[in-house]
């Protein structure tokens, strides 16, 4: 009995309410002999005849009375949850679900969040930083950031924040002035570096390009960390070089506490891109926020 249909359910309370074929199958916009043919499966499955049918009326049974008396409050809390799911189509309101690299969450998205809150304050909004690239869909995620190297090839791409971004070395001046600065890469190798772990427990290599010359170092770490505000604060010290994105060094650099080296070496990259498994049947929260951020100046 679990798998009784609802729509012979639904049927056999039009035509209960109704106490007529035509005039229930006029309210519900089907033929009358779509719900005498609903009546007729749903009295056969259970076993029980539910209404008395003459070419004059149409009567409830006992067993039809009391199956009425039970079924309309459950047919109606079945038809508010489908109203209350449906405005969800129609409606941004609901939490939007983002796993993004940590250079997204510190220097991208905060230009972003305020904005987009403000424009839709039905929408809450989670933000997990990772630097693994996972299945967003399977982690229960709407969406994720990453950089072109790492994005799954049937997903649909938007582009998020600066488009070109770069790498950059830099160190105190007073390091310089102690050890000298590095005229070519190679010569970090006989520098103290500062080195970044990510969660993963990898040490990216340090990468660097000039014309058609690309050289990857993996320079000896005097401090390596999973926190980037220990690794700049070190530089500053000068306890060593550090390598990272330009946007994370940018204010100690306009300081003065850190000088960039190699800068020539540097060459700029694209920047990131919100990417989602489909544009069929979009979460709201989520669509509205593709078109937010294609609203947005490509910096």
């Amino acid at each position: 009995m679990n798998d009784l249909p609802l729509a012979d359910l639904d049927a056999f309370t039009a035509v209960a309410r109704a106490r007529n074929f035509r005039a229930a199958a006029r309210l519900r916009g089907v033929s009358a002999s779509s719900l005498s043919e609903a009546l007729r499966r749903l009295e056969q499955r259970l076993g029980v005849r539910l209404l008395n049918r003459t070419t004059r009326s149409v009567t409830l049974t006992e067993a039809g009375e009391q199956l009425m008396e039970r079924l309309s409050p459950a047919l109606g809390e079945v038809a508010a949850a489908l109203d209350q799911v449906g405005s969800f189509r129609d409606s941004a309101t609901g939490t939007l679900r983002l796993n993004v690299a940590t250079v997204v969450a510190r220097a991208v998205l905060p230009d972003l969040i305020a904005d987009f809150l403000k424009a839709y304050p039905g929408i809450m909004l989670e933000v997990i930083a990772d630097d693994s690239f996972i299945d967003v869909l399977a982690g229960g995620f709407d969406a994720g950031v990453r950089y072109d190297e790492r994005l799954e090839k049937d997903m649909i791409a938007v582009p998020i924040g600066p488009r070109r971004q770069r790498f950059i070395a830099a160190a105190s001046p007073a390091y310089l002035l102690a050890h000298g600065e590095p005229r070519h890469p190679r010569e970090i190798l006989d520098h103290a570096c500062i080195r970044h772990r990510f969660a993963s427990g990898s040490l990216a290599s340090w990468e660097f390009e000039k014309g058609d010359e690309t050289v990857r170092i993996s320079p000896q770490a005097r401090i390596t960390s999973n926190t980037l505000e220990l690794e700049i604060r070190a530089a500053i010290d000068g306890l060593g070089i550090i390598a990272t994105f330009e946007e994370f060094l940018a204010p100690a650099i306009a300081s003065g506490e850190l000088v960039p080296i190699l800068e020539d070496w540097m060459p700029d990259f694209p920047g990131p891109y919100l990417y989602y498994a489909s544009r069929k049947h979009m979460p709201p929260p989520l669509r509205v926020f593709v078109d937010f951020i294609k609203s947005r100046p490509r910096g």
